[in-house]
């Protein structure tokens, strides 16, 4: 998330009233999560099994709960509680708008693109050429759709992400403050979530195409002409890449990669990062071919004790 104006360490520091490490003006453009951090970021971390990974980051600067050594050319905001204090930067600059209307005057529809009765498009949202955009559908703010893009009656995009920590008085909410962008010739079935990035984008790319009741996580990345069929589940911070297949009721866990062109069978549970051009099934998933014959090998087994057993 970049911010509309640079801002200084100073100016940031004052904000969450923290100490903080190299020079008043130095400069900040923004605040990302590590997956997406950019030079000029902010990123957070509040456990010691992460600091390393922060400090060597592209962030500029470091929201820290430990004083350490500064890296050259960085600078650091130390703070007793960086997961708090990063969330009172998304609040501070993208703090929520109320919607003043259905359909909100500063959003963008392109030419020839249709709003069904009871659709609800929110503050900032560009719509491109020759999309349809059916009845009760909802449109949080910042969305960006592109042209020739269909969804269906009930789709919510740009919905909160699923993201707290756990604290002994109960779960803390990490805010949200990215979007979702839609590229061109998307489709999108009936009652589908597509959540918002925390401070980046959830990105469904070109040609994709979605079945009803998708569910799709923040700062996740669908790539060019997938298709996702009905039920599936696919968490976080997840790479597909370009023209993968994934059969209904699908489950994905968070922060892996799914290579192009694999296809992964009906109800199948993802547990770690599958390679391209292959297709998996089982749960955890496996090669199909191996996993089909272990199921074989199985249903043997009853034979096989019963001539043990004569």
């Amino acid at each position: 998330m970049k911010f509309s104006k640079p801002q200084t360490l100073k100016q940031i520091a004052d904000i969450i009233n923290s100490d903080y490490v190299g020079t008043a003006d130095f400069p900040v453009f923004g605040m990302n999560e590590i997956h997406v951090v950019q030079e000029g970021d902010i990123v957070f971390v509040d456990h010691p099994k992460y600091y390393d990974k922060a400090l060597e980051s592209k962030a500029t600067v470091v929201l820290i709960n430990k004083e350490v050594d500064c890296p050259k050319g960085k600078a650091l905001l130390i703070s007793d509680d960086p997961f708090r204090d990063f969330n009172t930067l998304t609040q501070f600059f993208n703090p929520f708008k109320s919607a003043s209307a259905t359909i909100a005057p500063s959003a963008k529809i392109g030419k020839n693109s249709v709003i069904q009765p009871n659709a609800f498009i929110g503050n900032n949202v560009t719509i491109g050429n020759d999309c349809v955009i059916h009845a009760n559908v909802s449109i949080y703010d910042n969305c960006v759709i592109g042209s020739n893009v269909t969804i269906h009656a009930g789709s919510i995009l740009g919905a909160d992400a699923f993201y707290y920590k756990n604290r002994p008085e109960g779960y803390d909410k990490l805010l949200s403050g990215g979007r979702v962008v839609i590229e061109d010739n998307v489709d999108i079935g009936a009652l589908c979530t597509i959540d918002r990035g925390v401070t980046g984008d959830t990105t469904i790319k070109e040609g994709a195409k979605l079945d009803n009741q998708v569910q799709i996580g923040h700062d996740t990345v669908i790539g060019k002409k997938c298709l996702i069929a009905s039920q599936t589940g696919v968490a976080g911070c997840v790479i597909v890449e370009d023209e993968v297949t994934l059969w209904g009721q699908v489950g994905v866990i968070s922060g892996i990669t799914i290579g192009k062109k694999a296809v992964v069978y009906a109800q199948s549970g993802i547990a770690k990062s599958l390679e391209g051009g292959k297709s998996y099934f089982g749960s955890p998933a496996e090669e199909a071919r191996e996993m089909i014959k272990q199921l074989v090998n199985v249903k043997k087994i009853p034979n096989i004790l019963k001539k043990l057993e004569e």
